[in-house]
């Protein structure tokens, strides 16, 4: 993955966040990673990325940033289900506007969420991951792409 790879996936949760959250998110610089869990904000989304590409791209987030977030969409139901289906959602959409970009070898399965650790999720070791951190309305979430 190279610097133009990244920005594809910069640029689709910069634009969700301007778009659903009603205000631009801001992107810290990325960082590689050694493939651990290290990262995990409480409610993760995952999709798995299969075709040229293989790997997983996931976005993880606390309760209150997704809270927040559904708020500013004026869901007003913040209940456990609802918080899954957010996290769901932002991974859903970061990853559906990379496919756009990367074309239809780029192929993405649907969400997985997963509340908590990552105990479950092994990605390959020879995979670095990078990070991208976000901060949206002073809460920190990240992006954490892993691809071959």
């Amino acid at each position: 993955m190279d610097e133009l790879d990244l920005q594809v996936f910069i640029d689709g949760t910069t634009d969700f966040f301007a778009q659903m959250g009603g205000e631009k998110a801001d992107v810290g610089t990325p960082y590689l990673v050694s493939n651990c869990n290290s990262e995990i904000k409480g409610f993760t989304g995952i999709i798995g990325v299969s075709g040229k590409r293989r790997g997983s791209v996931y976005f993880t987030a606390p309760p209150v940033l997704l809270k927040v977030l559904l708020m500013s969409i004026g869901e007003e139901d913040t209940s456990h289900e609802n918080l899954c289906d957010m996290v769901g959602e932002v991974a859903n959409v970061i990853s559906g506007s990379a496919r756009k970009e990367f074309g239809q070898d780029f192929l993405i399965s649907v969400p997985v969420v997963v509340v908590g650790r990552l105990d479950k999720i092994v990605v390959p070791a020879e995979l670095r991951s990078f990070v991208v951190p976000i901060s949206w309305k002073s809460y920190d979430a990240a992006l954490v792409i892993s691809l071959e």
